[in-house]
């Protein structure tokens, strides 16, 4: 039941669930923090940042798991059969060992094994697909085996994106409904705000919500896309100008991202272009870079995907694409602890030497 701190608060907003069954962990309510070094340096003035890796399982996808699960509990469902490359799948197994219903989860194959560990501590059963996430139409085929499955048990697969289950996605919108609330707090309007894509569902999510919150008035800021080069679906299309996202053989390693199949994208692009926003590509190791720049300057510990927006943010400064003057905010989508391997390359060069005491005050000594 809401407390106002949770995403419930809009509960107006978000698909009708009975209060009785609103299931939460304390989603939502993510601080939005302004760059102090990062901004500057790039010449961004109001640079900022929305914390998601301070939801309770750690990533944006609290917010889909609260409604999802709830109501799944609202209509006596007795199991959540859902897929994901991780994050989807860790959120669910929270809300779904809170609401008492089994998980079952079928994984990418390259799912990175914190967020598999996440997964499995709460209780979900999993099962890797070989080519999951890499191959487009061995994926696609895997959505539609699990929407087939989902149809003759009338409870369709839980899969963040609306194509496949919008109820669970508008809990997502809240993101839009926080940001505008937080910026008129400061005084300000949200200008542009850099989402990572994959599917798209979350880029949709946002141009969604501001896009009712437009209806009352509020201004419309430019959503834009940000994707790695090798799963390019939609920022390539949305810049040049085509209604329709595409498939790829996907070959970028940012996990989170790895959706060779356009899914949400055709959505993505028309509502993302009206909002004047366009598309941007950014290399994988421009996002491990940023991802460390988050670290080292400003305190914030992500995973490559929450670092994917802030990327496309930078090139697009560094190409004289933003108004120094804007309020530009970037969407930091999930912890660095979900994916250890990313931390093990950030601090590959650096070591922990072990000291006498001696040693010790000699080393702190030295100017």
């Amino acid at each position: 039941m809401s407390s106002g701190k949770n995403i419930w608060k809009w509960a107006d907003r978000i698909a009708p669930v009975n209060a009785q069954s609103q299931i939460t962990l304390g989603e939502g309510n993510t601080p939005l923090l302004k760059s102090r070094r990062i901004g500057p340096k790039a010449g961004i003035e109001n640079l900022y940042f929305k914390i998601e890796t301070a939801n309770p399982s750690g990533s944006y996808k609290d917010r889909f798991a609260a409604v999802a699960v709830s109501d799944l509990l609202a209509r006596g469902k007795p199991r959540c059969l859902a897929t994901s490359s991780g994050n989807t799948g860790a959120a669910l197994a929270a809300y779904c060992a809170a609401a008492g219903i089994e998980c079952t989860i079928v994984i990418l194959e390259t799912t990175p094994e914190g967020k598999l560990t996440q997964m499995l501590a709460h209780g979900a059963r999993l099962i890797r697909v070989r080519g999951f996430g890499v191959d487009p139409n061995l994926t696609k085929a895997t959505f539609e085996k699990l929407v087939q499955i989902g149809q003759s048990e009338e409870n369709p697969p839980q899969i963040s994106a609306y194509h496949y289950s919008p109820i669970g996605m508008s809990g997502v919108q809240t993101i839009s409904y926080e940001l505008a609330e937080q910026l008129v707090a400061r005084d300000g309007q949200p200008n542009r705000i850099f989402v990572p894509a994959g599917g798209g569902g979350l880029a949709l999510a946002v141009a969604l919500g501001f896009e009712r919150l437009a209806e009352s008035d509020q201004p419309m800021p430019r959503i834009e896309v940000v994707q790695p080069e090798g799963n390019n679906t939609i920022a390539s299309p949305l810049r040049n100008g085509s209604v329709h996202a595409r498939e790829v053989d996907c070959t970028s390693s940012i996990s989170g991202l790895q959706v060779p199949s356009v899914i949400d994208g055709d959505a993505v692009i028309a509502h993302c272009r009206a909002a004047g926003g366009t598309g941007h590509v950014v290399t994988d190791g421009s996002v491990w870079l940023t991802q460390q720049r988050l670290a080292l300057e400003e305190g914030v510990f992500c995973e490559p995907a929450g670092a994917v927006a802030l990327a496309g943010a930078l090139k697009a400064m560094a190409a004289g694409e933003i108004d120094p003057r804007e309020n530009v905010i970037c969407l930091i989508t999930g912890s660095a602890f979900k994916d250890p391997p990313s931390l093990d390359r950030m601090n590959k060069n650096t070591q922990v030497p072990t000291l006498d005491i001696d040693q010790l005050i000699s080393l702190l000594q030295r100017p």
